[in-house]
């Protein structure tokens, strides 16, 4: 699991599982705790997730929100978006652009998030 970005915007690569559960969590409390506004996480390289990892997006969107901020995701995988329509957790979290339901519908998003983009890109 790699993390890259600021106070602004993150981009996960990798797994958000068990094993990487602890680190992210701590580096996406610590960008939450330390800027101000939406923070943006791209998902757009997350290659695979589990229930530890799903519960790390929204420990982090409970603690924005406490915080005054709101957690905005990012390029969330095709699979990833059928998870949160599943469990209906896209009416809660913040989803950039459309979200299909699992009949295919399309669902509204969030149009285009105004803010900065991520410092430094996934390579």
């Amino acid at each position: 699991m790699r993390i890259i970005g600021d106070h602004t915007a993150l981009a996960l690569e990798g797994h958000l599982d068990v094993r990487s559960a602890a680190d992210a969590r701590v580096l996406l409390h610590q960008a939450v705790d330390g800027g101000q506004g939406d923070l943006v996480l791209d998902l757009g390289r997350l290659e695979s997730w589990d229930a530890t990892g799903l519960g790390v997006i929204m420990g982090t969107h409970r603690r924005a929100g406490r915080l005054g901020r709101r957690l905005v995701l990012r390029a969330v995988p095709a699979q990833l978006q059928r998870l949160l329509v599943a469990t209906r957790l896209h009416r809660i979290l913040a989803v950039e652009g459309t979200v299909s339901d699992v009949r295919g519908a399309t669902l509204p998003g969030l149009g285009p998030v105004a803010g900065q983009p991520i410092v430094a890109p996934l390579l």
